[in-house]
């Protein structure tokens, strides 16, 4: 039923054995070895892009998280206008909550396609998918340390050939090493992702989740492991070593493109504040400590001021008679021509 995701992994690590087995020899072990890691990288540096859309969604996620919180508090009485509120946030600022567990998602198919091609190769089978019968005799007899690669501490009836389900033992002096080392490089990548959170935006179901990967999960590595035939725990090994480096290379990147937007966006408020000594242009605030600029009040409203105060400005006195006079018909006032036959009589 799942044939869809065991042919495409033997495949690929059907591909990278050949590959080494050139350098190395097809019946050694170092090209098995390589092959299995090689299987990891290609199908981590498929999930590349995924996961750098992970990380960015993350951090959106982050960036509004008080806006989740308000909203939560808001209507904790109301799952439903509650989830409403939250995917309209979401949509507002781009981000898609299945993007960060994209990546992870695709990786399971990979592990479990991974998982039973490898325990696929059973002494006497004349096939394994991709590989064929020299193929799979190459593998059951490839050993390191003396241990197959197909061994496990607990083998159920399937790792190692065997029918018969129980403990191994002989296989721990290389099998707990690689657990421990597995469950090592998976604490640490939770830790550095836990790190690169932003304080603001713990919640109670963060601080749980926190938890789980920094410390559960890498148990959960260390215990079930024992179970895992070798080559699945070099795929575990070699995946947790990817993704560590893969974390730091990515937030590197991605906190020297936001140091960028900032430096830019500060280079415009400078290129757009007065320079020393300047005065602001109208309807620009002035800088902490810089006087405002006084406006000039208009010679139109001094001149209605001062006409309102009885003042007339000036050259303005024959305007101001001719509009009198203009009033009287053109004739000049009563009074001013009494005053002037009073004179002649004197």
């Amino acid at each position: 039923m799942l044939d869809f995701i065991y042919y495409p992994v033997s495949f690929i690590l059907w591909v990278w054995h050949k590959v080494f087995g050139f350098v190395f020899g097809e019946d050694n072990a170092i090209a098995w070895v390589l092959g299995i890691v090689f299987l990891t990288f290609t199908v981590r540096g498929l999930l590349f892009k995924p996961f750098v859309n992970q990380v960015r969604s993350m951090r959106k996620m982050q960036d509004f998280a008080p806006e989740v919180k308000r909203i939560q508090k808001k209507y904790a009485n109301d799952r439903q206008r509650q989830a409403m509120e939250l995917q309209r946030l979401q949509r507002e600022h781009g981000v898609n909550p299945f993007g960060s567990c994209l990546p992870i998602l695709l990786q399971i198919p990979v592990f479990i396609g991974l998982n039973w091609v490898l325990r696929n190769f059973r002494p006497g089978a004349e096939s394994n998918y991709f590989f064929d019968a020299d193929d799979v005799a190459s593998y059951v007899d490839a050993q390191i340390f003396g241990i197959n690669l197909g061994d496990a501490i607990n083998h159920l009836g399937l790792a190692g050939g065997g029918g018969d389900s129980g403990w191994n033992w002989d296989v721990a002096p290389l099998a707990v090493p690689l657990m421990i080392v597995a469950g090592i490089a998976t604490h640490l990548t939770a830790r550095h992702s836990v790190a690169r959170q932003n304080p603001a935006s713990a919640t109670p179901q963060t601080a749980v989740m926190n938890r789980l990967t920094l410390y559960v999960f890498p148990a959960g590595v260390v215990v079930f492991g024992a179970f895992f035939p070798i080559g699945l725990l070099i795929y575990w090994l070699a995946n947790n070593v990817w993704t560590l480096g893969q974390q730091r290379f990515v937030y590197k990147k991605i906190d020297k493109e936001e140091e960028a937007k900032r430096q830019a966006a500060k280079e415009k408020r400078d290129s757009l504040a007065p320079k020393p000594g300047q005065k602001p242009q109208v309807g620009q605030k002035p800088k902490p400590g810089q006087k405002p600029a006084q406006k000039s009040a208009p010679k139109q409203q001094n001149q209605s001021h001062n006409t309102k105060n009885g003042k007339s400005p000036k050259g303005s006195g024959s305007s101001v008679r001719g509009g009198a006079w203009a009033k009287n018909g053109g004739n000049r006032p009563a009074n001013q021509g009494k005053k002037t036959q009073g004179r002649k009589r004197r």
